[in-house]
């Protein structure tokens, strides 16, 4: 590991960390003036960059403009005893790490520097910054065959139907789709023409899709060319298709047929070379049965049919998506890119995203706006993902029957501090005579434990492990409290847990009330 490197013009305080840093193991390297950092910056560089704000010969702030010209991604730490707004405004937005106002506590600036090292280390081995952007992001396997059959169908241009839900990139798909086709960037370089047919009315879609004459209705001063013969010799995207109006189905299905289409009120077949992708969030099989969807259209568009997966059905992607998004948010806003720690992912992976990956972009913009520091934490998390429980979307085939948790209540707590709700038959309370056994020998809680956790796995609950685990977490801290009356601290030194332990399950269970 590279050494890290501490500027100050006060001989006691580069002592002090020195000595600290030391008794950590971490190597260390001094300076006593910014003009020293600048020229040892020639031929080394730092792990962390710790420097004073005001210094003879410098300022800690230009130091730290001009060390970010040369390592953009090096965590520096500002140091002052002039905790004014304005250093520390400056010191941000000049892309500082930290913020550090003096007299510090010795034992938390070793904390942070060391949090700083942590990050330099990650950013050493992942630097998503200097990454070539990818097209579409995706380690799952189900993303994975998405990415074979685009592959497959790179020199094709047969027409292709993606379903998926709302959000989850069906327009990315397509657009990767024309870009690997003999239409796209390798090929002859034609147009990608996208449409929404449902955001446009039904008396308007009609033009749209294919043109008018000039005077073909009222407002139509001029001649309109539409979508099909802009994307001539390209893919036009037909987007939302579930939901394209009866009648119009039947000239899209002539046009699919043959090639040719008529304008608004135009006598002259006209023919276009187009590919066309369709994509949809309903059931067109369905919408089939129900007389709304043309049969003859369905089976035209379903040549090749992918499946786009929720975000939920991918949740090992949910990390690489949001640094990805972090980093875009952040250069569309012009600020410096938001790191996210690993508790916070782990926390994001398991919010069910029900607005898919456009959600979770939206929610990344919003925690570069919103996030009070650069390091974002779990309880920098929107309250829409911090208020969900992990289990909280149980499927309709899962057993629905609830009721309140009373009986198992510690004798003299009240009623409405018990748990919300439970499944019936899940675990045993305390006033079961399951757990009143205790925990030696063979205890029966164990043992209807088991039983709880086959019946959940055989009628195939999602998210079994998280489900009773949180069950398990709200009632051990539940009796804690009770015991101790309400003291946090006394109760996680009883539970054998840490105090930020014990503060971070009460907000992740929802026990504050």
């Amino acid at each position: 590991m590279k050494p890290i490197w501490i500027v100050d013009d006060d001989q006691s305080i580069r002592f002090v960390l020195e000595k600290a840093l030391a008794r950590e193991q971490l190597p260390v390297r001094s300076f006593s003036n910014p003009r020293e950092v600048l020229a040892a910056l020639a031929d080394d560089e730092p792990q962390v960059l710790v420097s004073d704000i005001r210094m003879p010969g410098g300022s800690g702030l230009d130091l730290l403009g001009k060390v970010k010209e040369q390592l953009p991604n090096l965590p520096v730490i500002i140091m002052t005893a002039y905790s004014d707004l304005d250093s520390a405004v400056s010191a941000f937005q000049r892309g500082a790490f930290e913020y550090l106002p003096k007299p510090f506590d010795l034992t938390k600036a070793v904390e942070l520097i060391r949090r700083a090292v942590e990050e330099s280390l990650r950013e050493e081995v992942s630097d998503e910054r200097n990454l070539p952007v990818p097209e579409i992001l995706g380690q799952a396997p189900a993303m994975q065959d998405v990415f074979r059959a685009i592959g497959r169908l790179s020199q094709s241009n047969v027409t292709v139907l993606i379903t998926g839900e709302s959000g989850s990139g069906k327009e990315l798909v397509a657009r990767a789709l024309h870009r690997h086709s003999p239409r796209g960037e390798q090929g002859t370089n034609g147009p990608f023409i996208a449409i929404n047919t449902a955001a446009i009315p039904k008396d308007l879609l009609e033009s749209e899709l294919f043109g008018h004459e000039r005077g073909a209705f009222t407002g139509a001063q001029t001649m309109r060319r539409g979508r099909f013969e802009q994307a001539d010799g390209g893919t036009l995207f037909l987007d939302e298709i579930g939901d394209m109006p009866f009648d119009l189905q039947t000239r899209l299905l002539r046009v699919l047929s043959d090639g040719q289409f008529y304008r608004v009120g135009g006598h002259q077949p006209l023919k276009a070379n187009v590919r066309v992708i369709a994509a949809t969030h309903q059931n067109l099989e369905q919408r089939v049965r129900d007389g709304v969807f043309r049969e003859d259209l369905f089976h035209r568009l379903n040549v090749i049919r992918l499946r786009l997966p929720p975000l939920r059905e991918r949740a090992e992607d949910v990390p690489a998506l949001a640094r990805f998004f972090l980093q875009k948010s952040a250069k569309e806003l012009g600020v410096e890119p938001k790191r996210i720690t690993d508790e916070a992912l782990e926390r994001l992976k398991t919010f069910s995203f029900p607005g898919n990956v456009r959600q979770l972009e939206n929610v990344c913009h919003w925690l570069t706006v919103m996030a009070p520091a650069q390091v974002i934490e779990s309880k920098d998390l929107p309250p829409e993902i911090l208020s969900q429980s992990p289990a909280s979307d149980l499927p309709a085939a899962a057993p629905a029957t609830f009721m309140p948790v009373s009986s198992g209540l510690p004798q003299g707590m009240p009623a409405q501090d018990a748990p919300v709700a439970q499944p019936v038959g899940a675990l045993p309370t305390a006033g079961q005579t399951a757990v009143s056994e205790g925990l030696g020998g063979d205890p029966r809680w164990l043992s209807d434990l088991e039983i709880e956790a086959r019946r959940l796995l055989e009628s195939g609950s999602p998210e079994v492990w998280d489900l009773l685990t949180r069950q398990f977490e709200a009632r051990l801290i539940r009796t804690a409290l009770h015991i101790t009356r309400g003291r946090r601290i006394e109760a996680a030194q009883k539970l054998g847990i840490g105090r930020n332990t014990i503060t971070r399950k009460i907000q992740e269970l929802s026990l504050d009330d």
